[in-house]
């Protein structure tokens, strides 16, 4: 039997935490860290004189695995089981808020979470471990459905493909191991040439993704982070794949009024106030060194702003280009 708490196998690397450190020096007040995990931007926020962190996840096993350190620095750090989404509900006036967005270490590198194709697990991807599973999805979606969270979610061009591949098979015997839908998936695809991701990489992150509901859940985190913030107060915020950059890019750039003009044949809109600055002007990637010592972060970008004193906005998801799932395609 596995034991859930075990450390996963070598150190926990928190991606960017040296830019991210650097974008928001000085480090002081109450900063919250929505997406705790190991506790990596905990300990490093922590250790450059935030007075206290609150560590939010939606993950049980983030604080169970954190108890054999979290004491040593008594109320400096608060640890919060919820969704960033809902960061607002759990403080205000905060100084600092950090999202690292996608999935933990911790969770890729135990099999029985079932988020990686490259170990036997059961097909189960849930950060919060309730609900729906991705076996589920995979068992109980039409084959539309199937392709349009491949495409939407993993932007999988062959997703159609696969989909229909995954239905023939499952008619045949459940799929419910993580090996086995790579193994499906692979069928689907060319064999990858050196130095391309994995065959399953654009769909187990679509699946994850669904199986979350990231996308909603990135939306709601910085509407939340915005009325959380305090004026002066900074949002930073790690991707791991193009179309939540987008989205976070998004959101920064209709905050600090730097969407420009769709149509300049329109009339000028009376300009908003602004309820950030752009601290990044553009996103921050992992310099050599750290893509040497952790080859997950090469997909990593940071994004910083800090909020200003203009009162928070709702926004829609198409203002954040979020992407629909749609029933036909």
């Amino acid at each position: 039997m596995t034991d859930r708490t075990a450390a996963p196998s070598g150190p926990h690397i928190p991606v960017l935490l040296k830019p991210l450190l650097a974008a928001v020096a000085p480090v002081t007040g109450r900063w919250l860290d929505g997406t705790f995990g190991a506790g990596g931007y905990t300990k490093g926020l922590l250790a450059a004189g935030a007075d206290q962190v609150i560590g939010v996840d939606r993950d049980p096993l983030a604080f169970e695995m954190a108890q054999p350190w979290a004491a040593e620095y008594g109320d400096r750090l608060v640890l919060q089981q919820g969704v960033f989404s809902r960061m607002d509900e759990y403080a205000q006036d905060l100084d600092g808020v950090v999202l690292d967005l996608g999935v933990s270490s911790m969770q890729l590198d135990l099999a029985e979470r079932g988020f990686s194709f490259m170990k036997e697990g059961p097909l189960d991807m849930r950060m919060s471990q309730d609900g729906p599973s991705a076996a589920d999805l995979v068992a109980e979606l039409s084959e539309v459905q199937l392709a349009d969270v491949l495409y939407s979610f993993g932007e999988e061009r062959a997703s159609r493909r696969i989909a229909k591949a995954i239905v023939k098979e499952r008619a045949q015997a459940p799929i419910t191991t993580t090996l086995r839908l790579a193994e499906i998936i692979e069928g689907c695809l060319p064999r990858p040439k050196p130095g391309q991701s994995h065959p399953a990489t654009r769909s187990f992150q679509a699946l994850r993704i669904a199986v979350n509901g990231e996308y909603e859940e990135l939306m709601g985190g910085l509407l939340a982070a915005e009325r959380a913030l305090k004026p002066g107060g900074l949002l930073a915020v790690v991707t791991f794949h193009s179309v939540e950059d987008r989205m976070v890019k998004r959101f920064f750039q209709h905050r600090a009024n730097k969407t420009g003009n769709a149509n300049r044949y329109a009339p000028a809109m009376e300009e908003q106030p602004s309820q950030f600055e752009l601290v990044t002007r553009k996103a921050v990637g992992p310099d050599k060194d750290e893509l040497a010592q952790n080859p997950r972060s090469r997909s990593a970008l940071l994004r910083v702003g800090r909020r200003t004193d203009a009162a928070p906005v709702e926004i829609t998801a198409k203002e954040l280009s979020m992407p629909q799932l749609k029933e036909t395609r």
